[in-house]
């Protein structure tokens, strides 16, 4: 067990992957975004996150432009490198620098990053980001408890389930289950080394899929 020590907050800066990158949010990610996670066919994508699927470009671009002036939850755009746009988006959020807790929340990943290295990669950038420069003891992963998706995804990466908060809340009129999930930094560096070796180039073929499972 990590010693009791105060962790830095976060900060509005670029994480850098070898297929991703995590930039600040900002209004000029909306178009990306939109058309990766709200356009046509693509709602569906918003049935476990807190808000609604916004009715047009415009309509995100001003919801990027609040979320931009905010520090807790700090949301980043999942860009991908090899286009160049912005394909998901994904924060930090509820930050204890006093304790050494936060988490990975707010998560929206378009067809083009969902179930991709880039997903795997943006998590990684923000697991790295929280463990190795910030100095967090705990990485928190929390979801609606029927969201099988989140929670595969959570066991997947090497978050630990740790139980469910009953009745925890009330979601767009629905109840809401929470399953609770978490990573600490004594896990960290395994976890680290088998993200890093999946995610090497000579696990990819050329079109991209893997060649061993993570």
């Amino acid at each position: 067990m990590s010693q009791p020590h105060p962790a830095q907050k976060p900060q509005r800066t670029v994480l850098e992957g070898r297929y991703a990158r995590l930039e600040p949010i900002e209004p000029r990610h909306a178009a990306g975004l939109f058309a990766a996670t709200a356009g046509e066919g693509e709602a569906a994508r918003y049935r476990w996150l807190m808000s609604q699927p916004p009715a047009d470009e415009a309509e995100l671009r001003r919801r990027l432009a609040e979320a931009a002036a905010i520090e807790d939850p700090l949301y980043f755009a999942v860009v991908d490198k090899a286009t160049g746009l912005a394909g998901g988006q994904q924060s930090l959020m509820r930050i204890e620098p006093a304790h050494g807790v936060i988490e990975i929340g707010g998560v929206l990943w378009g067809r083009g990053v969902a179930q991709t290295r880039l997903a795997t990669e943006a998590l990684y950038l923000f697991a790295a980001y929280v463990f190795d420069t910030l100095g967090y003891r705990r990485l928190e992963w929390k979801c609606n408890d029927q969201n099988e998706p989140s929670k595969r995804a959570a066991r997947r990466f090497g978050f630990t389930f740790e139980g469910v908060f009953r009745q925890h809340m009330i979601v767009k009129g629905e109840n809401r289950d929470t399953a609770w999930f978490s990573i600490i930094d004594g896990e960290w560096p395994a976890i680290r080394e088998r993200l890093e070796a999946w995610l090497a180039p000579d696990n990819f073929d050329a079109e991209g899929r893997q060649r061993r499972k993570l």
